[in-house]
């Protein structure tokens, strides 16, 4: 595949972004964007132009709101999700495609390898099956004694799958008890998955992160505290909303690192002979006053080893 021209002077470079949630849920993942696109000394409406969709939670929609970028001639597209790239994947075999995907894209078909990812797509990867592992150990170091742990998920969605095996796959060596709180975009329902974790007794939560539960955020913390459930996220804009912990490949460093591999590619690189990268930073967030409203203490050496700390 051939890369776009490179950067001619006054020449107004064109970025696609497509995001899997609201521009109220995406706000901070898109402020680092942009922090790292000024950073390499790009001003909007100068010298870049970037285009924007939102699937809101409908994943279904990925494909015509891929249509839609694709018609604006593009010279980047930016996409953060995994039904979003995979319809890109699908939409061009031309036009470079950014990812910052939560999932590893070579089990998911998305490129050859981390080291040459073939075809045009490129860009950041979490291998969430190490994350997974990390994040029951933590769970259970932070709320000692707890084995029985609601796992909720997205089953409309493909990432969301994934991770919960993952996370079944690791229980049993942590002697850990999963059950399974499916809910299903669109319109999760909420309450009947917490209703299903008091019926089978959970004593903490993972949530697994994707576009359609991050638009509920909220509303999920606000429910594990209800239900006094000690909750482990997947990024530290669910410990901000009111989860308890969080363990996570940097959001704000992944999106900066994002706006790099677009000002290679429109410096004339191609995707295929970029590397795909892997998370450098990880944030361990912990949220005292959700801490204090449960009635959990931290043990001091687990604060000790918080990145954030909200009190």
């Amino acid at each position: 595949m051939g890369g776009v021209e490179s950067q001619q002077p006054g020449k107004v470079a064109r970025v696609g972004v497509l995001l899997g949630s609201s521009p109220e849920a995406e706000k901070n993942r898109l402020a680092a964007f942009h922090q790292g696109l000024r950073d390499l000394g790009y001003v909007e409406g100068k010298n870049i132009l970037l285009e924007y969709r939102y699937a809101e939670g409908k994943l279904d929609r990925s494909p015509s709101l891929v249509a839609e970028l694709v018609q604006f001639k593009i010279d980047v597209l930016l996409v953060t999700y995994l039904p979003g790239i995979r319809a890109a994947k699908e939409a061009t075999k031309t036009i470079p495609i950014v990812m910052v995907s939560f999932n590893d894209p070579v089990e998911a078909g998305i490129v050859d390898s981390l080291a040459r990812p073939g075809g045009n797509i490129t860009g950041l990867a979490t291998l969430r099956r190490d994350l997974s592992g990390k994040r029951l150990e933590l769970l259970k170091e932070a709320v000692p004694g707890r084995s029985r742990v609601g796992v909720l998920w997205d089953a409309n969605a493909p990432g969301p799958a994934i991770a919960f095996k993952e996370y079944k796959a690791i229980a049993r060596a942590l002697k850990v008890q999963l059950q399974s709180l499916e809910v299903r975009g669109p319109t999760p329902d909420l309450d009947g998955a917490f209703q299903a974790a008091a019926k089978g007794r959970d004593n903490a939560l993972i949530i697994v992160s994707n576009p359609v539960l991050n638009r509920h955020r909220e509303r999920i913390a606000e429910l594990a505290i209800k239900n006094r459930l000690p909750s482990m996220c997947e990024g530290g804009d669910w410990v901000e909303a009111g989860g308890l912990i969080s363990y996570s490949a940097s959001n704000a460093d992944q999106f900066r690192r994002a706006a790099v591999y677009v000002d290679k590619i429109l410096k004339g690189r191609t995707p295929s002979d970029l590397p795909v990268e892997q998370p450098m930073r990880f944030d361990f967030v912990i949220n005292l006053q959700t801490a204090k409203k449960i009635g959990v203490t931290i043990d001091p050496n687990l604060l000790a080893r918080a990145t954030k700390i909200i009190k």
